[in-house]
């Protein structure tokens, strides 16, 4: 795709929303200027695998079911006493290679970050958990830059089902139970992520604490 007229920043700012465009052959300078030009936008988010960039531009759908996601994981660390840091998307990035996830979580390695909210993927751990909410897209072939950093686990939403990747030997395999939080299955996430269309997102919250308080009892 030809930028001679436009700019990166300029072509994927007009993109309508649920809008995939993938560019070649991008320097990684490039790739950062962009990055310094959008700065924190909700509602794109943008990944580079040694020069092919990928914009996504994403829905308010999309971003309510990553928000849920959020909640749930912020109930669950005060119900459980379970220190979790959330980091939304941040970017993650190492030359080569650059990535954002539609939210990230630090659960073994927390104590590392500390109370740190400015992260160095340099010498900084990647999250323990990111997501991707795939509603109209597949994030699959963002896999391979995840796995680059060593990103341990990926919970991917397609709108239907959350399935969970555990790492292993270099690539990415389901399973059924997370690693970072065993007592979180791919059938209780995903059971959760449904009652939101049948019951509204408060009610699914309130039964998901419930659920959590059941667990302590």
């Amino acid at each position: 795709m030809s930028t001679q007229t436009l700019s990166y920043y300029e072509f994927v700012s007009q993109l309508p929303a649920e809008t995939v465009v993938t560019f070649h052959n991008v320097t990684w300078e490039e790739y950062e200027d962009l990055l310094d030009q959008v700065g924190v936008s909700a509602g794109l988010r943008i990944s580079y695998d040694e020069g092919t960039l990928k914009a996504m531009t994403i829905s308010s759908e999309h971003e309510h079911y990553t928000s849920f996601l959020e909640k749930l994981m912020g109930l669950l660390s005060v119900r459980l006493r379970i220190n979790i840091l959330s980091f939304g998307s941040a970017t993650t990035k190492r030359k080569p290679k650059g990535n954002e996830p539609d939210a990230s979580f630090y659960v073994q390695t927390a104590n590392v970050i500390g109370n740190r909210i400015d992260l160095d993927f340099a010498i900084d751990p990647p999250p323990d958990i990111a997501v991707e909410v795939d509603i109209n897209h597949d994030s699959q072939d963002k896999f391979s830059i995840y796995a680059a950093f060593g990103v341990p686990e990926i919970w991917r939403f397609d709108g239907k089902a959350l399935t969970i990747y555990l790492l292993e030997r270099g690539r990415y395999d389901e399973a059924e139970t997370s690693a970072a939080l065993p007592m979180l299955t791919s059938e209780i996430l995903t059971q959760f992520l449904s009652r939101i269309r049948a019951e509204g997102e408060f009610h699914a919250l309130l039964a998901f604490d419930e659920w959590l308080q059941s667990r302590q009892s």
